[in-house]
């Protein structure tokens, strides 16, 4: 008997970074200090309590109980937060395009609604090859077909194996929807470059002369670029996409505020007409209205009043995350390239890759690894390392550790 519809997928969801946190909390309880906990995507001091940012919640405590009850505005999101949305990711560097914001539960929210918008089921979304799992999850739960590309070429982004991906998906369908999460890519840490942005659009633009291109860019850890000048740098781009081109932006609060569970974040759409604007904003306004119905009042509230009233202090509290992480970044990156442990190229953010292309290793370096009490998460070519929760402590040392299992696991098989 079945009471579900045809189409459903019954296989269980087990989040590995979940499962893998609760594993290493019961492991520290028997073996304290000598448990790494590697694997939790938040970030944490020196003493792996999370940060909680105290300009961020200082005022959201102040905040009228009356705020926090009510309802948001409308679904499409307070007015002053999508304001505050767009002067805080596009700053000035969007001039020529035509825009709008939609508020959303988290930027997984956003990400849902770029799923669920663009293709038709039973169509293709370009993704990365090294990525979020929950891309690809998304996707498939969404009746989409998935087409990769390779990430890498050496030391740098690898735009043949996207051109080749968009230039076959548009011989096989009407438009071309691809993504990429930079800068501070999860799982990697890299960060396209101005270099890189301009090569990109270039090729949009020339594939968008044979059918319509979106461009998703996840953008949930670009407040913790190490140059805090050159966090949006990469919008002034966008002022060169063709008619043919639309960008949606999915942005977090989550990193940006230290406000993982308050679940509130945005999409921004960019075109250059105000037409295909207005047409995808209408199908969000109904995705909105009619899965999440609107978002926290409360957290819209104070990021609006974070990035304005107290603009200052806030990039001062993130600045202080961000030199954590190079500190950690440092100590890590430092030891594994003296023990000979290849990455991938890491340049700045919450998390770096270590490079296992052969899935079976892989698997089998990431159950070692927990034998040994080091708790990572396993991605798409390799395992991930969060240095945003890695005390330094436990940073220095580490590779090298991890070098010995490698090299224990290797001389096994």
């Amino acid at each position: 008997m079945r009471f579900h519809r045809k189409s459903a997928d019954l296989t269980p969801l087990a989040d590995i970074s979940f499962a893998t946190a609760a594993r290493a909390r019961h492991d520290r309880e028997v073996n304290g200090d000598l448990v790494v906990q590697a694997s939790i995507g938040t970030l944490c001091d020196d003493q792996q309590k999370i940060i909680a940012f105290p300009s961020v919640y200082e005022h959201f405590d102040a905040m009228a109980a009356r705020s926090k009850a009510r309802y948001a505005e409308s679904f499409t999101g307070n007015a002053s937060f999508r304001e505050a949305v767009a002067a805080w990711v596009l700053e000035d560097h969007v001039r020529t395009l035509h825009r709008t914001v939609i508020a959303t539960p988290g930027g997984t929210g956003a990400l849902w609604a770029a799923m669920n918008t663009f293709l038709d089921p039973g169509e293709t979304v370009i993704l990365p090859g090294i990525a979020w799992n929950s891309y690809a999850a998304m996707a498939g739960h969404n009746g989409l077909r998935i087409r990769t590309y390779e990430m890498f070429a050496d030391e740098h982004f690898n735009f043949a194996s996207l051109r080749q991906a968009m230039t076959d998906v548009s011989r096989r369908q009407d438009r071309v929807v691809f993504l990429l999460n930079t800068p501070c890519n999860n799982p990697t840490g890299y960060s396209l470059s101005d270099g890189e942005w301009d090569i990109l659009i270039d090729l949009v633009n020339e594939v968008s002369e044979t059918c319509p291109v979106v461009m998703i860019v996840d953008v949930a850890y670009f407040d913790f670029v190490n140059d805090p000048a050159a966090r949006s740098s990469f919008c002034r781009h966008l002022d060169r996409i063709s008619d043919s081109v639309m960008v949606n932006i999915l942005f977090s609060i989550s990193k940006t505020m230290t406000a993982y569970g308050m679940r509130c974040g945005a999409s921004i759409l960019l075109a250059r007409r105000q037409e295909d604007v207005r047409n995808i904003e209408i199908i969000l306004e109904k995705t909105a209205r009619l899965t999440w119905s609107n978002v926290n009042n409360a957290a819209m509230e104070c990021f609006a009043w974070a990035v304005t009233a107290d603009r200052d202090t806030l990039k001062e509290e993130i600045q202080a995350g961000v030199s954590l992480l190079k500190e950690r970044s440092e100590i890590f990156l430092q030891e594994a390239a003296e023990c000979g442990l290849e990455l991938y190229p890491y340049r700045e953010g919450f998390f770096c890759t270590l490079k296992y292309e052969d899935p079976a290793f892989a698997a089998e370096m990431f159950r070692a690894l927990m034998d040994n009490h080091i708790y990572t998460v396993r991605v798409n070519g390799g395992i991930r390392i969060a240095l945003c929760s890695l005390p330094k402590a436990q940073a220095a040392g580490l590779a090298r550790r991890i070098r010995t299992v490698q090299d224990q696991l290797a001389a096994e098989r």
